[in-house]
């Protein structure tokens, strides 16, 4: 009897055991299965990468309120936080399109790698000194620290406050690529002065930084979403059309109903806070179109 019950007990546990080992193979495939299906939406969908920043914000409204659905359109927006990460994935064929601007889209350009800009941006940058820097004027940049991107509209705009400040010593660009941590280096007092564009310029501003430049006021308008002419096939080209057409709906919207209107959004793609999402200059958001000739080549 006490042998019978050992056999049916090991029977029981084998079957068990078996019935577990199907379940985990039954999820493992299921799993992959999953992956492979989302890989296939991915894959025919248009990739865009997006930063938390302000230029962004059409696409993320087009997101949230449907309306590259309604338009039947698939946009991915792949979000990372340094513009050296969107050319990363631009290059790799990761993304079709990226938020950046032309003095970084124009050297990726000279590097042999085709562009096309169908979106100028409003993008703005603002040189915001640290306020216990002391930093009230260009010329006080003298032995000082900014923190820049390489390459790019904010390292040629760093270039420009020293040529128009003339600091006595020399000034320290210092590479710091993520947008977030370039502020937050600001809030920690590690740098002694930035370049940044909204809605991270207004929080620097509520901090009390001081205003040192201003991108606008050198007539530069280098803001850009970048595709390349190489993932641009037939099915890409409508894809992008849609994506437009969604784009401009969200324009619309804005100027509609203004910046603080789309608060939530802003605070969820660009990690604002809401003190920052109220004091938000007014911004005049533009339809798609492509930047002015002359851009591009003050950007060369």
């Amino acid at each position: 009897m006490q042998s019978m019950k050992k056999i049916l007990y090991f029977v029981i546990l084998v079957m068990t055991l078996a019935a577990c080992g199907q379940s985990y193979d039954q999820k493992r495939r299921l799993t992959k299965a999953e992956r492979r299906q989302q890989d296939s939406i991915d894959s025919a969908s248009l990739k865009i990468g997006v930063l938390p920043t302000l230029d962004c914000l059409p696409l993320f409204i087009a997101q949230d309120d449907s309306l590259f659905k309604a338009v039947g359109v698939t946009v991915h927006l792949k979000p990372f936080t340094a513009q050296l990460d969107c050319d990363t994935a631009l290059i790799r064929g990761r993304v079709e399109g990226t938020i950046t601007d032309l003095v970084r889209a124009e050297r990726l350009r000279h590097a042999g790698i085709a562009l096309e800009y169908p979106i100028a941006t409003n993008t703005y940058w603002q040189l915001l000194s640290n306020r216990t820097a002391r930093i009230h004027e260009l010329k006080q940049l003298s032995d000082k620290m900014v923190a820049i991107a390489p390459f790019s509209a904010t390292d040629r705009l760093a270039s420009i406050a020293i040529t128009l400040g003339r600091p006595k010593y020399d000034v320290y660009k210092i590479t710091v690529n993520d947008v977030l941590v370039r502020l937050k280096m600001l809030q920690n007092n590690e740098m002694d002065a930035m370049l940044l564009t909204e809605p991270q310029a207004t929080t620097a501003r509520l901090m009390g930084s001081t205003l040192l430049l201003d991108s606008r006021k050198q007539d530069l308008h280098w803001g850009v979403f970048a595709f390349r002419k190489s993932k641009m096939d037939a099915t890409r080209r409508k894809q992008l059309a849609l994506m437009i057409k969604a784009y401009n709906q969200a324009v619309d919207s804005i100027r509609r109903h203004g910046l603080q209107y789309y608060g939530p959004i802003i605070q969820k793609y660009c990690k604002a806070d809401a003190q920052t999402v109220k004091a938000l200059p007014k911004i005049e958001f533009n339809y798609a179109v492509a930047p002015e000739p002359a851009d591009i080549k003050r950007a060369q």
